[in-house]
């Protein structure tokens, strides 16, 4: 006889696994921005694994958009780094999962996040740790949301990167509209200008953001910029 294969969870169930994270502090609209670019990077362009999350040659994920983090928390299920049934508590006084992830209780959470604008700076820090470890093969992704953008500190972090050549650096920018003022020529401009590899694409769109994930940017950190609805 032989066994039934198991079903892995795919994009199409993360609907019903967000909605098993209930609440008024949700913040529904910045977690489902993030929800297929998320999908993306943990389902075909990221070397991790819930089984490998502490291996010291995985590919690092931090989510500096920490402030909607039911997305994040429904691939990390669909992925086996927490189980299905733990998203009904989260926000809970004895749950793990907080309304912001806090890296030392959320298996494959890099980082604690909430605060805007700590994200980038720190995946600078942590691809110029890899480089004096002489890790030159994983790559380190980071989350940002437009208008995190408007911090200072950012701005600071893509002229070190730049100018660094820090290649192993994927910035990713969900661009909903939402950002005070705007950068003259759009949001990857911003970051071309500094020596970074610049691509904007549909946020919705998997192929396209695979290939923009994908292609070649040597010795060039890579910025994605993720266009997704305006946020009301």
């Amino acid at each position: 006889m032989t066994e039934t294969a198991i079903r892995q969870p795919g994009f199409t169930d993360l609907p019903a696994l967000m909605a098993r994270l209930t609440g008024d502090e949700k913040h529904s609209g910045a977690a489902e921005s993030t929800l297929d670019v998320l999908w993306v990077l943990y389902d075909r362009v990221l070397r991790v694994s819930a089984a490998a999350r502490e291996d010291p040659d995985r590919d690092r994920f931090l989510l500096s958009k920490g402030h909607g983090p039911m997305a994040f928390y429904a691939v990390l299920a669909a992925k086996g780094f927490l189980r299905p049934d733990e998203l009904e508590g989260w926000a809970d006084a004895r749950s793990r999962l907080g309304m912001h992830p806090d890296r030392l209780l959320v298996p494959g959470a890099e980082i604690s996040s909430g605060s805007l604008g700590h994200g980038l700076p720190l995946a600078v820090g942590t691809a110029l740790g890899l480089r004096a470890r002489r890790r030159t093969g994983p790559k380190v992704v980071v989350l940002v949301g437009d208008a995190e953008l408007d911090e200072g500190s950012n701005h600071e972090a893509i002229a070190f990167a730049g100018r660094s050549g820090l290649g192993q650096l994927t910035t990713v920018v969900i661009d909903n509209a939402s950002a005070s003022h705007g950068w003259p020529g759009g949001i990857a401009a911003r970051f071309e200008v500094e020596g970074w590899a610049g691509r904007t694409v549909d946020g919705r769109d998997h192929e396209a953001l695979y290939t923009a994930f994908t292609e070649p940017h040597p010795g060039r950190p890579l910025v994605v910029v993720a266009r997704v609805e305006p946020r009301e």
